[in-house]
């Protein structure tokens, strides 16, 4: 059991540092190549903080456990607009000023919604899985369209002011840390794996479970540094575009991926509580961020209701947890 909990403190460690790594690389080298601040706002740097819960959930259901990848994309949306959206808001209030953003809040409610249709008979096929891959695919063609013709757009303006504000790196060692940390990436992620498979086995409780809690966080710390990081420095686009980018990303790919390797099977709480509980942050999420009557924007008291909604969900996971003992 001790070294299970070594396992996943030091898998999560290394996890950030090597995601922190890799995207600094992707980025690095996406510029060396040319590529507009915008397309690298939306694809690279939206690949890059997903990377954790891709490579995670694909180790999960390859060893034989799909409901802690599944855990680990929703749980990891939650984790995004709940914990992360309300502790930058607490910082500093969040505008949205972006176009591309407002087009993109609509679209994750459609993917949401597609999610639950796919939840109700309690599965995720191999089809499901594909279809998932699908959308996914025609939204990163969509992105790159977006990305190519609309380079005025506020999101590039916050990726350029960033790439600005740090050193450049030369293309050997954007190469070097784009390798190595995708590398890192793949041990920490099987060693996370293994230690959090091992804790829920010891302890009684569900991958699912595990996979909602403790390493959708983890996953999620690269977003949570990348968002405080961005609105400190008055880039309000990329802290929400960080957020919207990755969600989609979980609910697409990552589950995706998982469901080809190994389809899922889930109790009825999956979509009665951990769905509608992501379908009501991201609903909450779009009417904020799309600003129907003015320009989008989230204060310090709907970031503090969203802190709060996530201790809250994470307190009763924690109660059925200790129920069920």
């Amino acid at each position: 059991m001790l070294m299970a909990i070594l396992a996943v403190i030091g898998g999560l460690a290394l996890l950030v540092w090597s995601a922190d790594r890799f995207i600094d690389g992707a980025a690095a080298t996406a510029k060396h190549a040319g590529m507009p601040p915008l397309l690298i706002g939306m694809v690279i740097i939206g690949f890059g903080t997903s990377a954790p819960e891709m490579v995670v959930s694909a180790f999960a259901s390859a060893q034989g456990n799909p409901n802690l990848a599944l855990g680990n994309g929703y749980g990891s949306n939650i984790t995004n607009i709940a914990l992360i959206l309300g502790i930058t808001a607490l910082l500093s209030p969040i505008a949205v000023h972006s176009q591309i953003l407002r087009k993109e809040l609509p679209l994750l409610a459609i993917i949401t919604l597609l999610a639950g249709y796919q939840l109700m008979d309690g599965q995720i096929t191999a089809i499901e899985a594909w279809t998932l891959l699908g959308v996914f695919f025609a939204i990163m063609g969509w992105s790159i369209m977006q990305g190519m013709r609309q380079r005025g757009d506020a999101l590039g303006s916050d990726v350029q002011q960033e790439m600005d504000s740090e050193p450049d790196m030369p293309l050997r060692s954007a190469m070097f840390w784009l390798l190595l940390g995708l590398v890192l990436l793949v041990i920490s992620s099987r060693v996370l794996v293994w230690g959090a498979v091992d804790i829920a086995s010891a302890m009684g409780v569900s991958d699912l479970i595990i996979g909602l809690t403790v390493v959708a966080i983890g996953t999620s710390l690269p977003e949570l540094a990348a968002s405080i990081i961005a609105v400190r420095k008055n880039e309000h686009d990329l802290a929400i575009g960080n957020v919207i980018g990755s969600n989609m990303f979980n609910t697409l790919a990552v589950v995706g991926i998982a469901g080809t390797i190994h389809p899922m099977s889930f109790s009825p709480e999956v979509l009665t509580r951990d769905w509608v509980v992501m379908a009501g942050l991201t609903l909450s999420l779009f009417i904020l961020g799309y600003g129907f009557r003015g320009q989008g924007r989230i204060n310090r008291p709907e970031g503090g209701l969203l802190v709060a909604i996530f201790i809250a969900y994470t307190a009763y996971l924690i109660y059925g947890v200790m129920n069920a003992a």
